[in-house]
């Protein structure tokens, strides 16, 4: 009962248009319209990020699927009896996310979840606008997020004892030098049911977008810098520059969306064997790189 994958993410967002030129000239991903925003497709599935036109600049609600339906009944029967409140969505609604079913609800920090299943697909082949041959997505899902979460050890026991994630890694960041005066920044990596590292990462800071960044990835280092290529000359905000991490190993770098967050868009990364797989702390950020530039 526990989740198979992030299958997308809702944005609210002020500047559609701003998010259209960035997703297709950036990120290399097809946008289409819909309604008064904007759907972005990076395989298969008819969207992976949705823009909804908003008054602000604010990250919407997660999409996290379930396996099955009785994956979906099972886990949202234990959500139930932990008094964990939920809100049904309707027919229309699940038509609209192109899942079968789900449920909204909140985690201990606050972070807005839609929990569903049914992996729908239409058939159409995903074509880049700037040539990426393809994201690294299936079974694995859209990538990865990493939420804001001020009530750390909630908010983790949240996705491990109700959510069925796992642990992946664990990490206390010193982003002041780690002197007597830096207490660091704590955060969980957690995994579903699937190969990806991790697909929920929890970060003890808070973030105004209501998102601190999410990752998509795709096949090689090549793509990486001729996506970093296309944000400069776009003149995105480059968040951090190119490095590899020390957990997942994956190779990136970072850069600004129109809403405040950011994008680790990066390659290489690992798909432990969770059987066997013993989670780790790691004592530093990065094998190299990752320079970090946070800017306004």
């Amino acid at each position: 009962m526990a989740i198979r994958s992030l299958a997308y993410v809702i944005i609210d967002s002020a500047d559609v248009e701003g998010w259209r030129s960035y997703g297709e000239n950036v990120l290399g991903m097809q946008a289409f319209d819909h309604g008064d925003g904007i759907r972005l497709r990076m395989d298969d599935r008819p969207f992976r990020v949705q823009i909804l036109k908003g008054a602000e600049e604010k990250f919407h609600a997660a999409g996290l699927v379930y396996a099955d339906k009785p994956d979906f009944d099972a886990g949202i029967a234990r959500l139930r009896a932990a008094g964990v409140a939920l809100e049904l969505a309707s027919v229309d609604e699940a038509k609209e996310r192109h899942v079968r079913e789900f449920v909204r609800c909140t985690d201990p920090s606050g972070n807005r979840l839609e929990l569903g299943w049914g992996n729908i697909v239409d058939g159409k082949p995903f074509v880049s606008p700037q040539g990426v041959p393809g994201f690294i997505t299936g079974e694995m899902g859209l990538g990865h997020i990493v939420f804001p979460a001020m009530k750390l050890a909630e908010t983790r026991a949240f996705y491990v004892d109700l959510l069925g994630f796992g642990d992946s890694d664990e990490m206390r960041a010193y982003f002041q030098g780690g002197g007597p005066d830096d207490p660091g920044v704590g955060f969980h990596f957690l995994h579903c049911d699937n190969p990806r590292h991790h697909s929920v990462a929890l970060g003890e800071f808070p973030a105004p977008s209501g998102l601190i960044h999410m990752m998509v990835e795709v096949p090689g280092l090549d793509d990486v810098g001729r996506a970093l290529d296309r944000a400069m000359a776009a003149g995105v905000h480059i968040s951090s520059s190119l490095g590899k991490h020390m957990n997942d190993k994956m190779t990136s770098f970072y850069m600004r969306t129109p809403s405040g967050f950011d994008v680790e868009y990066g390659c290489g990364g690992i798909q432990p064997d969770w059987k066997t797989f013993t989670p780790t702390i790691s004592l530093k950020e990065d094998e190299w790189g990752h320079h970090w530039n946070f800017g306004a």
